[in-house]
């Protein structure tokens, strides 16, 4: 059985999901788990996957950025689908693990994909610096000092750290930072 995953970083990204579940549909996947989740989140659907496949089956992918985030996730992923007794296919590589020239090329391109992968977040961090330097980026906006006044009031009422952090939705560590800086009557 072809067993296709399909996966968009995004909710906005409708489109690449719909074009990978039609090539999915068009290499004759039975069966296709997808999901819009950032790569490097929990993926309940690609675990279903990889707990759905068995022996003789093919797990079907378009894209290997679709399924992996570097090479040694890529190795785990097809070492996990080789243990099952079932076969890795990425269609816009035309390479399937069930050979051994698709197993090498499975390696070599990974590599290549995390190298680029690096390369992008080595340009972005170069961007950003730029950007800090000309005064034109300065990050995202904190949360929890801008909440200052509730986390006091919540505080001055007996509510725990740990329970201002829940009910606020910020990190408890924020919420201790926040306590032991007090200055003044403010806080």
């Amino acid at each position: 059985m072809k067993v296709g995953y399909g996966r968009t970083s995004t909710f906005e990204q409708q489109a690449g999901l719909a074009a990978q579940l039609r090539d999915l549909k068009a290499a004759g996947c039975e069966k296709v788990f997808e999901e819009q989740v950032s790569s490097v989140g929990k993926r309940p659907q690609l675990e279903a996957c990889l707990d759905f496949i068995r022996e003789g089956d093919t797990l079907v992918v378009t894209k290997l950025d679709r399924l992996a985030r570097s090479t040694y996730h890529l190795l785990e992923i097809a070492d996990r689908v080789k243990s099952k007794g079932a076969a890795l296919h990425v269609l816009n590589l035309g390479a399937d693990t069930g050979t051994a020239t698709g197993k090498l090329m499975f390696t070599v391109i990974g590599a290549i994909a995390t190298f680029e992968r690096e390369m992008m977040l080595e340009r972005q961090r170069e961007g950003i610096a730029k950007a800090k330097a000309e005064g034109k980026y300065k990050g995202r906006k904190p949360t929890a000092r801008a909440r200052a006044a509730e986390i006091a009031a919540l505080k001055a009422g007996g509510v725990r750290p740990v329970e201002i952090a829940r009910r606020l939705g910020i990190g408890r560590a924020s919420v201790y930072r926040i306590l032991d800086n007090r200055s003044g009557p403010s806080l």
